[in-house]
């Protein structure tokens, strides 16, 4: 017997400001379903989903849930007013004895129930949002962008509970790894129509390009349909005999509706632009730590820099990943150790918190107001990688119209502000450029794009993000912050690290303990005429030798390719680089391995 819909939408239509969202649109959701909610920013998702959540009424149609539905939501931006603490929050609506739900969604989320409202960051807010969503078991769960402000490490917790659950949801994601994983259905928004198709994100993207691909021969057909019967009109019917009125009449028809179709939004016209080459040393930081209120957050790491690197940071939120960040690129000095920046730097930031947009300043005033964006005596014009533009054209490039000119930068969604930061990022040149979370809030194409750029990109990338097909996509080499002050150096992205781990879940690998040094090696170290810094270093060798030998190994069997040179020449040079520079630093560590024992015996 057939179940019964959990949600149903039939011939919903809603305008925002004279423009239609959507026209007649119908879509069901049934149990069991995973759907995978997608389209560009700005396309109606987050405002769909609150139509079906109930807290956005359409303006025609009906939503109606299955009898004795429970649907759950959660938003972008929560409302937590009333609320004391966080776990106060998350606990609304459960008996006192399910208070363990919410404390179990915490530990995965990493969220203080505790914490008061007053003091809870953002992230914190929406990581409660979600706690509460999932301890309220809802029949259908709408959520919205849940992988935000989650470090990988709670992506992984989040991504196998709603693996293993039994409840139906819809989820609006840019975060491909994540729908990819979970989802078997597909709803589509693309100017103002829902498309469905019954196979997961996975599929998505060769769908969607099938279907602008025939949009496009349509509409090619369309236009050599009007240009000839067009030539017609002019030529043919001098004389206007009435038997030649209804063919003049279907030309008119095919001019509306060439004219009543729906332009693709394009991609935004972002470029980077690399300024005068940089020395070809960067950074290099020689055995820097740090510690906060006796924590410590770094200890006795090294690295060289070259141009041209591309180089992520990954770890637990709080492990001190834009710490690190910053005292290689020279805004916060290391307790111990030095960092040396190399010649003729021009640096770019993006900065996760977006502390680079006033709020309260209007999108022109945003950009005509940044000093190295002004033009002198052009109150309408910025200058962009040297030369002047309208301030609204090149808002445009954008993908922002001219009505949000004036708006104020408070008013825009998260993948506005992040795109208005890029174009404030992007109308300068520069050879070393710094991104700390960028991937939240993109959409997948504004991602594709960036990411394009970035491989061309003539110039070094330092990179903070959770988004981990964005890590593959972008990184050649990765810093693993893995929490007590260590972190580790691997060639490659996100999945290579995990292979050269020989973990498949980041989460076993971030918590499990350390194993502790041989006794006997403790022993003779500890009788030897060693100091303590040159124990330390004895004992951390072969780790980081077997390391070494592991990542050549790696380096070398992806070079033993013989297409990769022909194939990929950006990649052939990065891993040559990189096996380079590994097998110095493996002779090296084994010099200095020798040494010590040396002296140890002695």
């Amino acid at each position: 017997m057939a179940r019964a819909p959990l949600l149903q939408l039939t011939g919903i239509s809603l305008t925002f400001g004279g423009d239609p969202v959507f026209e007649d649109l119908s879509l069901v959701v049934q149990p069991g379903d995973r759907v995978a909610l997608v389209g560009r920013n700005g396309s109606g998702k987050s405002t769909l989903m609150k139509v079906m959540a109930g807290l956005v009424e359409a303006d025609q149609g009906q939503v109606i849930a299955g009898p004795g539905v429970s649907v759950g939501y959660m938003e972008q931006e929560p409302d937590l007013s009333g609320f004391e603490t966080l776990g106060d929050f998350a606990a609304q609506g459960l008996d006192p004895g399910e208070m363990y739900k919410v404390e179990r969604a915490g530990e995965g989320l990493k969220f203080d129930p505790a914490r008061p409202v007053a003091t809870a960051s953002g992230g914190e807010r929406r990581r409660a949002a979600l706690a509460r969503l999932m301890a309220s078991e809802p029949e259908l769960m709408l959520l919205d962008e849940p992988t935000n402000h989650l470090d990988i490490e709670a992506i992984a917790w989040l991504e196998n509970e709603l693996k293993t659950t039994r409840t139906a949801y819809v989820i609006i994601s840019h975060d491909r790894a994540f729908l990819r994983a979970l989802t078997r259905a597909t709803l589509w928004i693309d100017r103002g129509t829902v498309r469905r198709q019954e196979t997961g994100f996975e599929g998505f993207e060769a769908w969607r390009d099938r279907l602008w691909e025939e949009e496009d021969m349509q509409r090619h057909k369309l236009d050599r349909k009007i240009k000839a019967e067009a030539r017609w009109a002019v030529e043919g019917i001098s004389a206007r005999r009435k038997r030649n009125q209804g063919r003049v009449r279907a030309l008119q028809d095919l001019r509306a509706e060439r004219a009543a179709q729906i332009n693709r939004q394009g991609s935004a016209a972002m470029a980077l632009e690399a300024g005068p080459k940089s020395g070809r040393k960067v950074i290099e930081a020689e055995n820097i730590g740090k510690s906060f209120d006796g924590k410590v957050i770094l200890r006795d790491f090294s690295i060289k820099v070259q141009r041209g690197d591309r180089i992520a940071l990954v770890g637990p939120n709080g492990v001190g990943k834009t710490t690190l960040l910053n005292m290689l690129i020279g805004r916060e000095e290391p307790d111990e150790g030095s960092v040396a920046l190399g010649t003729n730097l021009e640096l770019a930031l993006f900065d996760q918190a977006r502390a680079q947009l006033d709020g309260d300043m209007s999108l022109w005033d945003s950009l005509t107001g940044d000093p190295e964006m002004r033009v002198s005596g052009k109150a309408d014009q910025v200058l962009v990688r040297g030369q002047p533009k309208h301030v609204v054209g090149y808002l445009k490039e954008f993908l922002f119209d001219e009505a949000q000119a004036r708006a104020p930068v408070r008013s825009l969604s998260g993948g506005e502000k992040a795109r208005l930061l890029l174009a404030k990022i992007m109308a300068r040149s520069s050879n070393l450029l710094v991104l700390d979370e960028p991937t939240n809030d993109l959409d997948v194409e504004t991602l594709d794009l960036l990411q394009e750029l970035l491989g061309t990109y003539d110039g070094t990338v330092l990179l903070v993000s959770h988004d981990r097909d964005f890590l593959d996509r972008v990184a050649a080499t990765t810093i693993a912050m893995e929490g007590d002050g260590r972190a580790t150096i691997y060639a490659g992205g996100w999945s290579d690290y995990l292979a050269q781990r020989g973990q498949d879940d980041f989460a076993e690998s971030v918590t499990r303990p350390k194993a502790a040094p041989p006794k006997q090696k403790q022993t003779r170290a500890a009788k030897s005429g060693l100091s303590f810094t040159e124990r330390h270093r004895l004992e951390a060798l072969p780790e980081e030798i077997a390391r070494l030998e592991a990542e050549i190994g790696k380096l070398e069997q992806l070079m033993a390719d013989p297409d990769l040179f022909t194939r990929e020449p950006m990649k052939f040079k990065k891993a040559t680089q990189a096996l380079t520079e590994r097998q110095e630093k493996l002779a090296a560590a084994e010099e200095e391995w020798l040494t010590l024992e040396e002296k140890a015996e002695t």
